[in-house]
């Protein structure tokens, strides 16, 4: 009989994160389509490229909010059952209170890996494929990334980047101009490229031009370079540490520190991948004092209030000490764990104290 409780309660806080996070996800999403909409027109940015970008930012904001939505599901699923006099009745029949805080751990960990699944195996690549969609539509320029660095096509021309250090900043350049008929007229390399704010210069280039039964050669130590290629374009391509997977973070980390640059922004952000899945289970711990020690009276509207302030003011220190973790070079592993530690000795506090009354 009390694994059947334990299953019904697992089941009700899944049922409810499930809700909370869905009605979450709408309205970020309803706030993000309303502020895409300054957009609407600019290029080939249209309702389909918006809509397509809407759905593939979802996976990162799902993987984002599920802790905040196990948090606010929690109190109300929890809350619903107290003032339906469901848990009084559990723990009438042989159900303690640590039993049912582990029928909600059982439950959380069950979000946990489903916010896992989507955060390291979906959101990564759809984010970077959504911020493609995205620059891609409203410069109207045609760009991919492959094996082999980045893809630019402007018009007749192609143009191949092997590195992008900041979208001002590129190097290892190749660009390729073809006739109307497709016959290649230029191929040229430049080691570097850089943009000034109104248009690219072309460091060290080696340029051949292909005439009809002719090739010649050409070498320049600087070149301006009239493309239309915008350095926005190249923002999807830039590699951004909330775009990675863990397993991706731990390999740039390595790149990094093999090349002599500074890994601390890489490893805060691994490190807060590693921990973020443990902030479901934190959430959920700290949602259960509030309902067993608060009167069965208070409504769900009550509960929700202090769900979502409980949740907004968790994520707003998590991001500021995250913040302050960068500026004031701290270890990654602390910066990134520190308030998901200090919840949870909030939550800790709150049970014992519950457990003492």
């Amino acid at each position: 009989m009390l694994r059947t409780l334990d299953r019904y309660v697992a089941k009700e806080v899944i049922k409810g994160a499930l809700i909370a996070v869905t009605v979450l996800l709408a309205l970020l999403n309803f706030f993000t389509f309303a502020d895409e909409l300054g957009d609407l027109g600019e290029g080939d940015y249209g309702m389909r490229q918006i809509f397509g970008y809407l759905a593939l930012t979802s996976p990162r904001a799902f993987y984002e909010l599920m802790p905040s939505a196990a948090l606010v599901g929690g109190l109300v699923t929890l809350g619903g059952l107290a003032n339906n006099r469901e848990l009084m009745a559990m723990q009438a029949a042989g159900a303690s209170r640590a039993r049912i805080i582990r029928a909600v751990l059982m439950g959380g960990l069950v979000l946990l890996a489903l916010s896992v699944a989507v955060g390291e195996l979906v959101a990564p690549g759809a984010e970077r494929e959504a911020n493609a969609l995205k620059s891609t539509a409203l410069k109207k320029q045609v760009a991919s990334r492959t094996k082999y660095g980045f893809w630019v096509r402007d018009g007749n021309i192609f143009i191949n980047i092997r590195r992008v250090d900041q979208p001002e900043n590129l190097g290892d350049i190749n660009i390729y101009e073809v006739s109307p008929d497709k016959r290649l007229l230029l191929a040229s390399h430049a080691n570097k490229a850089i943009y000034d704010g109104s248009q690219w210069g072309l460091v060290k280039i080696r340029a051949s031009y292909f005439q009809p039964g002719e090739v010649t050669a050409d070498l320049k130590p600087t070149m301006d370079w009239s493309s239309v290629l915008a350095p926005d374009l190249l923002n999807a391509f830039v590699i951004r540490p909330e775009n990675l997977s863990a397993w991706e973070l731990d390999r740039y980390i390595d790149y990094l520190r093999e090349n002599g640059q500074n890994p601390l922004p890489v490893e805060q952000a691994f490190w807060g991948r590693i921990v973020q899945p443990a902030v479901t289970l934190v959430m959920l711990l700290v949602a259960v004092p509030f309902v067993l020690t608060i009167k069965r009276e208070v409504g769900m509207g009550q509960r929700i209030v202090v769900g979502v302030v409980i949740g907004l003011g968790f994520y707003l220190f998590d991001r500021m000490f995250s913040h302050f973790g960068l500026i004031y070079e701290m270890n990654p592993i602390f910066a990134a764990s520190f308030p998901t530690a200090l919840a949870f000795l909030g939550a800790m506090i709150g049970l014992m104290r519950m457990r003492a009354g």
